[in-house]
């Protein structure tokens, strides 16, 4: 049964990653992201294909996707070819490095980590580099047939859940679990939970602080990198030097 499944699941799979129709935006050409990106950085993406629309649907987000800077850590591409400096979590292809051409004419955001010192550093991104390789097993049918319906009718509280609902290797390769599971490997915070505890001395009942819980991996998705009060948003058109009057407009135009 499980070779039955899997060749369906990687048919299904292979459904799934097929762009749709329609134009995209993008922010920033290939070559200005690619200049500002440094290791450490999480780069998300509005993906195009079927699996995106309901991956944004149930996050309520733009971003489907999400890949991990690990800058220069394989060292000087081969002759003819690009540097790659992301790695990615793919529902057919496993773990792989991509080059940032992968996401050419996509819309993207760079979301940067705060204060990692060299050392925290090295361990994120040596945990992403040891995972490249790996594969994702799709007899779990199940895991995939749930993206099928763009728009699930699922109510609002319970749509992180469903996409880690079962916590198979489809969801794994889909949701964001890699990138947070490297930088859990120094406990840097994405969006914990957070809890409001009163004290234990009698003598400071009144007083409460706050205490934070990490989250379990596998219930991070792209956008929680968006909205984390530990990353820093990066554009690439303002970190060059932006200056609008060097804007030309159609009535402008000579």
């Amino acid at each position: 049964m499980s070779p039955l499944l899997r060749w369906f699941g990687r048919g299904l799979a292979e459904y799934l990653s097929r762009p749709r129709r329609g134009a995209q935006i993008a922010t920033s050409p290939h070559e200005l992201l690619e200049g500002v990106l440094r290791a450490g950085d999480v780069l998300l993406v509005d993906g195009n294909t079927r699996i995106s629309v309901a991956i944004k649907y149930l996050t309520q987000s733009t971003w489907s996707h999400a890949t991990f800077c690990i800058g220069d850590a394989l060292g000087p591409p081969k002759p003819g070819e690009e540097a790659r400096i992301l790695v990615e979590a793919d529902l057919r292809e496993g773990v792989r490095a991509v080059p940032v051409r992968a996401y050419e004419g996509m819309h993207t955001r760079i979301c940067r980590p705060v204060g990692l010192s060299g050392e925290d550093l090295r361990k994120v991104i040596d945990f992403a580099v040891s995972h490249i390789g790996a594969r994702y097993d799709l007899k779990n049918v199940m895991d995939l047939a749930r993206y099928l319906i763009p728009t699930p009718p699922v109510p609002v509280r319970w749509r992180r859940r469903m996409l880690a609902f079962g916590s198979g290797d489809p969801t794994r390769a889909i949701c964001s679990t890699l990138i947070a599971e490297a930088f859990e490997q120094v406990r840097y915070p994405i969006l914990p939970d957070v809890t409001i505890e009163g004290s234990d001395d009698p003598a400071r009942h009144d007083s409460h602080h706050e205490v934070m819980h990490i989250r379990h991996h596998s219930l991070y998705t792209p956008r929680d990198f968006d909205i984390s009060p530990y990353f820093d948003v990066v554009k690439p058109t303002l970190a060059h030097g932006f200056d609008f009057h060097r804007l030309v407009w159609a009535d402008q135009a000579p």
